[in-house]
């Protein structure tokens, strides 16, 4: 019944895609995107192409919308918290120079300088740009396009929004990505698998595991209560069972959700009538604050505990010699 206004939705976005970049940085721009709404993995993505990078002996920063934060213009990430500057900027922060900024021309120019509104900030030294998401957004010139899908969901029903969840028809999506990155197991992404294929680009694989500091055992040690504010939040409690959580309750939240006092109490009362530990997400546990010490929202960010998880590529050189390239443009 959407199909219709779907087509509307499609011709308009495909035109806006189509449109050429209006700026070139001076440096090699890689863009971690995908083809539907929501989460696919773009960020622990982004955060494993910066370590690969650094491991090749680049210096990336990072440019990011700062999607759920209020933040204005071009800023860059240095003590704010997830109210102004969003909860991937934090993460993405811990990991290499981050700056924040919708107009992505804007942005890239700002790591290029290192300079925002005119005032001298610290230096980076960054030769490359990692932007997490921005696929959609053609004005600013990628030297490489990877895109992440989800081995378990793929592509969906494959209908454009609202029928569907792809952003832009597939054909006019896959004429502008360079190369695919699938995650997890599942045969959902295999059509996708044989267009890149088909179309000679490279295909990587991946798995989301622990966060290497991590010792999952400490998951088996108590009951546990899983909470995530995330585009799948199905896939976050299906990894804390595969990895030994012993889940009594689930609580699913939209994606980038805001936690209210009311839901926050109702988490940490049934934690306690349980006696159970809360087990969320980085994302989550990073936008768990509301400036108040004595808040419920406060006092859930303190008895809840992150899982870490990172994205390990299965062929670690065959990614390190894509990102090369694009960094060698």
């Amino acid at each position: 019944m959407l199909s219709p206004l779907a087509a509307l939705y499609g011709r308009a976005a495909a035109s806006r895609l189509d449109a050429q970049p209006t700026y070139r940085s001076s440096l090699p721009v890689i863009c971690i995107g995908n083809f539907t709404a929501g989460g696919g993995g773009k960020t622990p993505t982004a955060l494993a192409v910066v370590l690969l990078l650094k491991a090749m002996g680049k210096r990336p920063a990072f440019l990011t919308r700062g999607y759920g934060g209020s933040a204005k213009g071009v800023v860059r990430v240095d003590g704010q918290d997830a109210t102004e500057v969003g909860d991937e900027a934090l993460l993405l922060a811990a990991a290499a120079p981050t700056f924040v900024s919708a107009d992505r021309v804007a942005g890239a120019k700002a790591v290029e300088d290192m300079a925002i509104e005119d005032t001298a900030i610290e230096k980076t030294g960054a030769d490359t740009i990692v932007m997490d998401d921005g696929f959609q957004n053609p004005s600013l010139a990628k030297d490489l396009s990877l895109i992440v899908v989800d081995a378990a969901s793929g592509l969906g029903n494959g209908r454009v929004i609202p029928a569907g969840p792809l952003r832009r028809p597939l054909d006019v999506q896959l004429a502008r990505a360079d190369a695919l990155l699938v995650i997890g197991d599942g045969n959902k992404a295999d059509s996708l698998v044989a267009a890149f294929d088909g179309a000679g680009k490279p295909v990587l694989r991946a798995k989301i595991v622990p966060a290497p500091h991590m010792d999952p055992r400490w998951l088996s040690v108590l009951p546990a209560i899983g909470f995530a504010g995330i585009a799948r939040p199905s896939k976050f409690f299906a990894t804390l069972k595969a990895n030994g959580a012993r889940l009594l309750a689930s609580h699913a939240f939209g994606d980038h959700h805001r936690f209210t006092e009311k839901e926050a109490r109702r988490l940490l009362d049934e934690a306690e009538a349980k006696s159970a530990m809360l087990v969320t997400t980085e994302k989550d546990w990073a936008r768990l604050t509301d400036g108040e010490e004595d808040s419920a929202v406060t006092e859930l960010k303190h008895r809840s505990r992150p899982f870490p998880i990172v994205v390990r590529f299965e062929d670690e050189e065959k990614a390190k010699a894509l990102l090369d390239g694009a960094a060698s443009r």
